[in-house]
């Protein structure tokens, strides 16, 4: 299928900008390898523009332009967003899937979620005004107490590969949402939709210096936007050793981070499931988006009773997953992002087998595939805790496999590592899975399912996956300052020191 990507510069100060050093990037195709275009590469210079070109539009008019305005005069610019996305849901699917590699089907999904998440931010900045001033109850009657919630300033986003105009999206909308000035830095390796969106934004008027996306390289223009004195904030999706990375250099000017970082996610299966289902959901919850989800429950924890009929089930459920193009009908595993990626996911695997792991089904490229960063949805045994493959997240379609036999081992199990994003528990019995999921180490937990995302739930991690909640409520706060404002409100002096007068 024949996509053309356009040629686009950086989005600055609402406008098309050459980077100044004219610095650009190859954008590969990874289903096919060959070069689809290319994008600009910012640098240290760039960000400076686009830093100014953010604080000009906050003081703007004395911000009553944007940071002070209503929240419903935000809200007209977050559904006119919506509604130029959804026009153009059809062409952002085809280039999100020619750029990254996720079935088509798919990326039609994250297009329309991208939607949905400016509609709802843009109801949440127009419920902000009604919460303004929210009165604060205090024990003594002289005094009067509220709340403000003010924009935090100019905001730093830096995006991922594996959803890239989603995982934009979960930032930009609630950090315009609260009035903030965002300067948005997608991955190198697909940034062809959120320069689209730089388009959409000029087209429906969103002021100058609002949103300006920086594409480029993390060394060349994240460092430097994460590290400049006049960002308030930084938000980063991505790895745990760029997050401690960022964290470092925010920490330098005490600057806030939120941090949704890489995870190794169990799923637990009890012997009471019935195994089609639940073998569906161990494979959907590993292999969507071609196992490159910072979420993917990417450890089967499976009861001994049950573990091999049920590994035989999942075998034939992923034998039976159409591997393909990501434009051909049906497809439903495409490429890993890149050859860099590619191939770290095949070292994983033979690590595995060199540590004394069995590669139960795949772990190689599809025959019928001679191009392309594609390798076959893999499930790994005989895995033990100390394996490379069990402790370490693989950011591709790879299962590893352990056995329990008691609710408090698979417990164990579970929270047997660094991470802590997602987990989920399966079986039929909902009381031991309230017990389970209140013990689970996690920052969100699905039950008799894996991976549902909604705009309106929390999304996050502990430990070593990184703090902050994305998503609902939780997301607008991330960008939003809390001012508390009391008033002495009695006729009568303090009193506390004695009058001048009276002496």
């Amino acid at each position: 299928m024949a996509v053309q990507v356009p040629s686009r510069q950086l989005f600055i100060d609402g406008e098309w900008r050459e980077p100044i050093l004219k610095k650009r990037l190859l954008t590969i195709n990874p289903a096919t390898e060959e070069i689809i275009g290319n994008i600009p590469a910012a640098t240290a210079e760039d960000v400076e523009l686009a830093v100014a070109a953010a604080r000009r539009a906050l003081s703007r008019n004395k911000g009553k332009d944007w940071a002070t305005a209503p929240g419903a005069v935000r809200a007209k610019y977050l559904r006119a967003i919506a509604a130029k996305v959804t026009e153009r849901k059809t062409e952002l699917a085809k280039l999100e899937a020619i750029d990254c590699g996720k079935p088509l089907d798919e990326a039609v999904w994250d297009i329309e979620d991208v939607a949905g998440c400016f509609e709802y931010y843009a109801d949440l900045a127009e419920g902000l005004d009604a919460k303004q001033k929210a009165p604060v109850s205090l024990p003594m009657e002289t005094f009067k107490s509220y709340v403000l919630k003010e924009p935090i300033g100019v905001v730093g986003l830096i995006t991922p590969w594996n959803y890239p105009l989603l995982m934009a999206t979960w930032k930009v909308a609630p950090s315009l949402a609260a009035g903030c000035a965002a300067i948005l830095k997608p991955s190198e390796l697909a940034s062809i939709t959120c320069l689209e969106l730089a388009e959409v934004c000029r087209e429906v008027g969103l002021p100058p210096g609002v949103l300006n996306i920086l594409t480029g390289l993390g060394p060349e223009a994240g460092a430097p936007l994460a590290s400049h004195p006049d960002v308030d904030k930084i938000a980063f999706t991505g790895s745990s050793a760029t997050g401690s990375k960022i964290m470092a250099a925010a920490a330098q000017m005490v600057k806030p981070v939120s941090l949704e970082l890489g995870g190794k996610s169990p799923i637990i299966v009890f012997e009471d499931v019935d195994l089609d289902k639940a073998a569906e959901w161990t494979a959907f919850g590993c292999f969507w988006t071609n196992g490159q989800i910072c979420s993917a429950t990417s450890r089967l924890i499976v009861h001994e009773n049950i573990a091999r009929e049920f590994l035989d089930r999942l075998v034939k459920w992923t034998k039976n997953i159409k591997i393909s193009d990501p434009f051909e009908e049906g497809c439903r595993l495409g490429p890993v992002v890149s050859g860099g990626q590619y191939e770290k996911v095949l070292k994983f695997i033979s690590t595995a087998k060199s540590e004394g792991a069995t590669i139960l089904s795949g772990g190689v490229r599809p025959e019928h595939l001679k191009k392309g960063f594609f390798v076959e949805p893999t499930i790994i045994t005989d895995v033990t805790t100390s394996m490379q493959i069990w402790r370490e997240e693989v950011f591709g379609p790879v299962l590893c496999v352990k056995t329990f036999s008691t609710e408090e081992e698979a417990l164990e199990l579970a929270n047997d590592t660094h991470y802590g994003l997602g987990a989920a528990v399966i079986s039929n019995d909902l009381e031991r899975c309230d017990r389970v999921n209140k013990n689970l180490q996690a920052g969100i937990v699905w039950v008799n399912c894996s991976q549902p995302c909604f705009c309106q739930a929390p999304w996050g991690g502990n430990k070593r996956s990184g703090f902050g909640r994305e998503l609902g409520e939780w997301g607008l706060d991330n960008y939003l300052s809390v001012k508390q404002v009391t008033q002495y409100v009695s006729d009568e002096p303090w009193g506390w020191y004695r009058s001048p007068s009276k002496l």
